[in-house]
């Protein structure tokens, strides 16, 4: 059985794999029935679809020529030869620009038989100056070609989901905006005016920055990313606004932070959150007070009462410590009823009296008909002087918890 099972998972991950190195439209699969340890390499999978469609999407507007887009996320190592070529290819449109200034000083060594060519060429018109009225003759019949694809080009561009906005730096006036209706006047943009209510940040735009990529969150607390950039728009100074819904992107990266982080049970930090956390307090040399807490009783509440009772149970346990603490202090389920905080700019002895004071109260409140209480286990950890690791000190907090806890029954009796 367990062979089959094993087998099943293999399958549902391998047919994953295969869509997402051949289908046009990935199929991603349900990956909530996977088993450990499948679980994590389904994640992992995620990742690389998430990065695969990224390289597409990238790639393809690569081979549009759409040279102005945003780069890949950095750690998406699929895409650093596109990378490289973009670069290459930003840098080579600048040359060109350069040289159609007049300036024939620019020299291409990174791209091969084409930098010989382009050499070439720039050798050429500069031996042929004296040819400059034949040339400019050419120059224009060039520029009828490119005036047609800037029409193309500018429908593509105003049929695009995003907002595309090119502002006068000096009059404030919108000089294009792909949304633009049929409007009389050639500067009116209602459908910005109705559709974006931050209009007015993109039109007094004042950042020293000539490039920069930034969000933005409306009213209706929709997000947005805006990539603002300097340009020459038929002779005006002019700021390029690129404005892209992205409020979907945040829903489902708010729900992978949640179910990464997150204790489904209590709505608390998780172990994974806690053993993060905790370990980038000891890599920065941070003194710190670790407690350890088991809920005690637990296993009885949910054998005689049930576990819809023993859920109520962790959360006014839960509900007890959180309301005692700061919002800034680390509490996190580490197992079905062992929990962790992590306090900083505390002292241990005050910790100790303040976690013999809730629990006093936890247990003199309740008003079920079963015993509550918890045991507890505070270690102190001095940032410079720490030579533990993580699990050592666990390990400690964990055995000072089970020593109040034998105190404690040892005391009942």
């Amino acid at each position: 059985m367990a062979d089959n099972k094993n087998r099943e998972n293999c399958d549902l991950l391998f047919r994953y794999l295969k869509s997402i190195l051949y289908d046009p439209e990935i199929k991603r699969p349900d990956l909530e029935k996977l088993e450990e340890p499948f679980t994590e390499l389904g994640k992992e999978l995620e990742v690389l679809q998430r990065m695969v469609e990224e390289m597409k999407a990238y790639s393809e507007a690569l081979s549009r020529g759409n040279l102005s887009g945003e780069y890949p996320s950095e750690e998406n190592f699929l895409c650093a030869n596109l990378k490289r070529l973009h670069d290459n290819l930003n840098h080579l449109t600048w040359q060109a620009k350069q040289v159609a200034a007049g300036d024939y000083s620019q020299h291409v060594s990174y791209l091969g038989e084409f930098s010989k060519s382009f050499n070439l060429m720039i050798q050429q018109l500069q031996e042929r100056e004296e040819q400059l009225v034949r040339e400019t003759d050419i120059a224009q019949q060039n520029h009828r070609v490119a005036e047609e694809y800037n029409k193309l080009f500018t429908e593509m561009v105003r049929r695009r989901n995003e907002w595309i906005l090119v502002v006068d730096e000096e009059s404030h006036e919108i000089l294009y905006c792909n949304r633009r209706g049929n409007e009389e006047e050639e500067h009116s943009c209602n459908s910005c005016n109705n559709r974006l209510d931050f209009l007015e940040e993109l039109l007094y735009w004042k950042e020293p920055e000539r490039y920069k990529v930034w969000e933005k969150r409306d009213k209706n607390h929709n997000f947005y990313r805006v990539s603002t950039f300097h340009i020459i728009w038929r002779g005006h100074n002019s700021y390029a606004h690129v404005v892209e819904n992205i409020t979907e992107n945040k829903q489902v990266e708010k729900q992978l932070f949640n179910k990464a982080y997150y204790d489904a049970g209590t709505g608390i930090y998780n172990r994974f959150f806690f053993e993060e956390y905790t370990l980038k307090q000891l890599e920065e040399k941070k003194d710190m007070v670790l407690c350890y807490m088991d809920l005690d009783g637990l296993k009885y509440v949910n054998d005689v009462f049930g576990h819809n009772e023993g859920d109520c149970y962790i959360s006014r346990f839960v509900e007890k410590i959180s309301d005692s603490f700061r919002t800034t202090d680390a509490f996190a389920r580490i197992g079905g009823d062992e929990f962790c905080m992590v306090l900083l700019n505390v002292s241990m002895p005050d910790i100790e009296k303040k976690m013999e004071q809730i629990r006093s109260e936890f247990i003199e409140q309740n008003e079920k008909p079963y015993p509550v209480s918890f045991s507890y286990g505070v270690v102190e950890v001095k940032g410079i002087e720490n030579e533990l690791s993580l699990e050592q000190i666990i390990s400690r907090a964990d055995k000072k918890m089970y020593e109040y806890k034998k105190k404690y029954k040892a005391a009942r009796k």
